[in-house]
């Protein structure tokens, strides 16, 4: 595994996922579903062997990005993703529900 992590994100109308391939059959993902516009983050799961190297936050933070240059907002229902919407006041603007 190297650092540069290629996020693939695949959208459907109904929703869709990023996900980092990290190798050896493992993949770290976040879900999301659209509901009026914005950007339901219901879920974020990295492999145990992978967790406390900031795989997750590279996720939300590509979520973040997209936000911004597509000009949608963000709903974080997954507890990890609601902390680190916490923890960045500066993704405030972002923020839906």
């Amino acid at each position: 595994m190297n650092d540069e992590h290629i996020i693939e994100r695949t959208d459907t109308p109904a929703g869709g996922r990023y996900e980092i391939d990290l190798g050896d059959g493992y993949k770290a993902e976040m879900t999301y579903r659209w509901r009026d516009g914005v950007m339901v983050i219901n879920h974020t799961g990295v492999p145990r062997p992978f967790e406390g190297r900031g795989i997750a936050l590279k996720l939300v933070k590509r979520a973040i990005a997209d936000a911004r240059e597509d000009g949608f907002r963000i709903d974080p229902v997954c507890p990890y993703v609601d902390v680190q919407f916490r923890r960045h006041a500066d993704w405030g603007d972002l923020r839906a529900g």
